[in-house]
C-alpha cells in the first residue's frame, strides 16, 4: 500500500508510515510517474488531479486538505470509482479572521457599513454571525443554497440586490463554472460607486482587467485580495493598484491547518482501515475555540496582537516572485476567533 503526501501538509509526517509505504513530494511535483504505483493521495490546491495524472495510476481516494476541489477532475474521479474527499469547513474561522483584519486595516467600522457577502457555505456563514454580533448590517447572497431551500436562507438576497446595497463586498464562493469569471465588468458596474472589494476564495473568480478598470474609475475604491488569477505568476500591475494583498493564507491558522491535516488523516484512516482514532488530531496541536461574544471594539483591539495583516501585505509586494515560498513557507497564525 502506498500514500503520496504533499510535503507542505502539516502535522503528519510519521502518521502513515506504521502502515504504507509514504512518499513525501512538493504539490507541484506530484506526476503521473510519482502517483501510478499510489493508492491514495493526500494533497493541496497545488495537485492538479486529472487524466493526464491519474491514467494508469491504481489511486482510489484522494484526499484535499483543502476546502475547495477545483484542482481535482470530479468527473473524471467518479467514472473511474476515486473518492474525493475535501476538508470543508477546517480553515473558516481563518478566512474569518483575515477578513476582519482587513477591515481593520482599512478603517471600516460597522457602523454605516452594510457588509455584502457572496458565498455562504462554512466560511461565509462564519463571517457573517460574526459580522451581525459586532454590528455590521449584513446580506447574504448564495443563489444555490437559496434555491435548494435551505433553512435560514430565506432572508438571502440576490447578487443585484448586494451590489446596488452593500459598501463593502466579500467572495467566498467556489470555483466552478457558474463562479469562473463572476466578478466581472458587469458585477462591479452594479456596485455602489466606492465599494470595498475583498476576495479570498478563489483568483479565477475574478475578471482582473475588470476589476483593474473598475479601481482606475473609482467604481471599485480598495480592493484586499488574498488570491489571484494565474498564482504564482500575479499580475504586478493588479498588485500595485491593491491597497492589501496577500499571498494565499488567508486560512493559514494553526488551528485551520491543523484540522484539515486531521480531517484527512481520518479519512484516510476509515478508507483503509487504518487502527486510528476516529477523532485523531496532530498531538499538540491547538484545537479551536469560537468567541461567541465579542464587540468591534474588542477586536480592533485584541486582533492585531495575533495577525498583523499588514506584515503579510509587506512581504508580497517586496518580493512578488516569491510568491509560492512565500505562502509554503508561511507561518501559521494562531487564530483569534
Amino acid at each position: 500500500m502506498k500514500i503520496v503526501i504533499d510535503d507542505k501538509i502539516p502535522f503528519i509526517q510519521g502518521v502513515f508510515e506504521p502502515y504504507a509505504e509514504v512518499a513525501y513530494l512538493p504539490g507541484g511535483k506530484i506526476d503521473a510517474a510519482s502517483v501510478r504505483t499510489a493508492d491514495v493521495l493526500v494533497i493541496r490546491t497545488r495537485t492538479r488531479c486529472n487524466a493526464a495524472l491519474l491514467d494508469g495510476s491504481r489511486v482510489r481516494l484522494i484526499a484535499t486538505a483543502t476546502i475547495g476541489y477545483d484542482h481535482i477532475d470530479t468527473r473524471y474521479c467518479r467514472e473511474r470509482g476515486i473518492r474525493v474527499a475535501t476538508a470543508a469547513g477546517c480553515n473558516a474561522r481563518g478566512v474569518l479572521q483575515w477578513v476582519f483584519a482587513a477591515l481593520l486595516a482599512l478603517g471600516v467600522r460597522p457602523a454605516g457599513t452594510t457588509l455584502g457577502i457572496i458565498g455562504v457555505g462554512n466560511v461565509g456563514s462564519a463571517i457573517r454571525h460574526a459580522a451581525e454580533a459586532v454590528g455590521f448590517d449584513v446580506l447574504c447572497c448564495d443563489p444555490p443554497r437559496r434555491s435548494r431551500g435551505e433553512a435560514g436562507t430565506e432572508a438571502f438576497v440576490t447578487q443585484e440586490e448586494l451590489l446596488r446595497r452593500a459598501n463593502v463586498v466579500t467572495t467566498h464562493v467556489l470555483l466552478d463554472d457558474t463562479t469562473h469569471g463572476m466578478a466581472s465588468t458587469s458585477f462591479f458596474a452594479a456596485m455602489r460607486p466606492g465599494t470595498i472589494f475583498l476576495n479570498s476564495s478563489r483568483g479565477e473568480v475574478v475578471d482582473e482587467a475588470a476589476l483593474k478598470a473598475a479601481l482606475r474609475s473609482g467604481q471599485v475604491a480598495q480592493a484586499a485580495l488574498d488570491v489571484w488569477g494565474h498564482e504564482p505568476d500575479i499580475d504586478r500591475e493588479l498588485l500595485a493598484m491593491t491597497v492589501l494583498a496577500t499571498p494565499h493564507i488567508a486560512g493559514y491558522s494553526l488551528q485551520g491547518k491543523a484540522m484539515g491535516t486531521a480531517m484527512s488523516v481520518r479519512t484516510v484512516a476509515a478508507f483503509l482501515g487504518l487502527p486510528l482514532p476516529a477523532d485523531w488530531y496532530p498531538d499538540g496541536a491547538p484545537r479551536q475555540h469560537p468567541r461567541s461574544a465579542l464587540t468591534w471594539d474588542e477586536v480592533a483591539r485584541d486582533m492585531p496582537a495575533h495577525y498583523d495583516i499588514r506584515t503579510d501585505d509587506a512581504a508580497l509586494r517586496h518580493e512578488p516572485e516569491r510568491f509560492e515560498e512565500l505562502r509554503g513557507n508561511y507561518r501559521f497564525r494562531e487564530e483569534f476567533f
